[in-house]
């Protein structure tokens, strides 16, 4: 069974000011799931399924239906209040966070799968190495993350974040250290830049988690249960989030998951704010004039 490739699209896109999922950026207005969808089906997957909001669901599907001769594609929808028997909780201002977002997919992912944020772009070579390790090493106790190098996901406009990883001898995830505030001054990377904080430098090599993960279908039951646990203890919080990473964590810490951490040379860029735009576009361009892509990248 090929695997799937999940797709984290129901965020609203506040911050940008539209529904930044399906925003133009390739030459002929592709959004960059366009070029996620792409390098998938190159790799070798077999499906993509698409987490949105149900008032999302006309445009992703007068969008994406149109590649269903190329892939299998489907829907599913992340609501912002979740009903849970013996769990009573406040009126959510959001969803429940990424976690919430990867189990509302469960009835339709069977086989093992990937998972990537709709508004990044995470370079052709990555889903080679992930469906590499989807179809030979994923198991229900050995899962992978794709390690970018820390220097190939900075950008020029400003400081960001980062889950900075720490990594054993056998190549699995120990922890992801978030560090803030990350910018290279005078061709060093630092964090905490303009903080009321010690400033600390960063090894440009260093493996950093951009959230893009590699899965088997069990780890649903794993997630459920974590995540029911959460509602639990946040159940007068409107908005508290349970996140990827806070999972992982936990399986890691109780000894019931590795994670294998997969380096890519490839660069990562990600699409936040409505100035992030004209970045994508000369990244984009920057791929097609290296051949990565077609300038049409649907062409015959």
């Amino acid at each position: 069974m090929k695997p799937a490739l999940l797709i984290l699209a129901a965020g609203m896109g506040s911050r940008y000011g539209g529904l930044k999922q399906i925003d133009g950026i390739g030459p002929n207005e592709e959004p960059i799931i366009e070029y996620s969808i792409f390098d998938a089906i190159n790799a070798g997957f077999g499906k993509i399924v698409f987490v949105i909001r149900k008032e999302f669901d006309t445009a992703f599907r007068s969008r994406f239906d149109k590649f269903s001769d190329k892939i299998n594609i489907e829907y599913v929808y992340q609501e912002v209040n979740l009903n849970v028997a013996g769990i009573s909780t406040v009126e959510r201002k959001k969803p429940w966070g990424t976690s919430h977002a990867v189990l509302v997919a469960k009835d339709v992912i069977k086989e093992p799968f990937a998972v990537i944020n709709a508004d990044d772009y995470y370079g052709a070579e990555s889903y080679k190495l992930i469906y590499d390790f989807l179809t030979n090493e994923c198991s229900s106790s050995i899962m992978s993350m794709i390690g970018y190098t820390l220097s190939n996901t900075l950008s020029e406009h400003g400081t960001v974040n980062r889950g900075v990883c720490e990594i054993d001898n056998n190549h699995n995830l120990v922890e992801v250290i978030e560090r803030t505030k990350i910018a290279t001054q005078n061709n060093v990377i630092k964090y905490n830049i303009g903080e009321n904080l010690p400033e600390g430098e960063l090894d440009k090599d260093a493996n950093v988690s951009m959230n893009y993960w590699g899965f088997h279908p069990s780890i649903f039951l794993k997630i459920e249960k974590g995540l029911h646990e959460f509602m639990r203890v946040n159940s007068d919080s409107s908005t508290a989030e349970y996140y990827i990473p806070n999972i992982i964590t936990d399986l890691i810490e109780s000894g019931d998951m590795k994670v294998r951490v997969i380096p890519t040379t490839d660069n990562w860029f990600g699409v936040t704010y409505k100035e992030d735009k004209p970045m994508a576009i000369s990244e984009i361009n920057k791929c097609i004039s290296k051949g990565v892509y077609p300038k049409n990248l649907w062409e015959k």
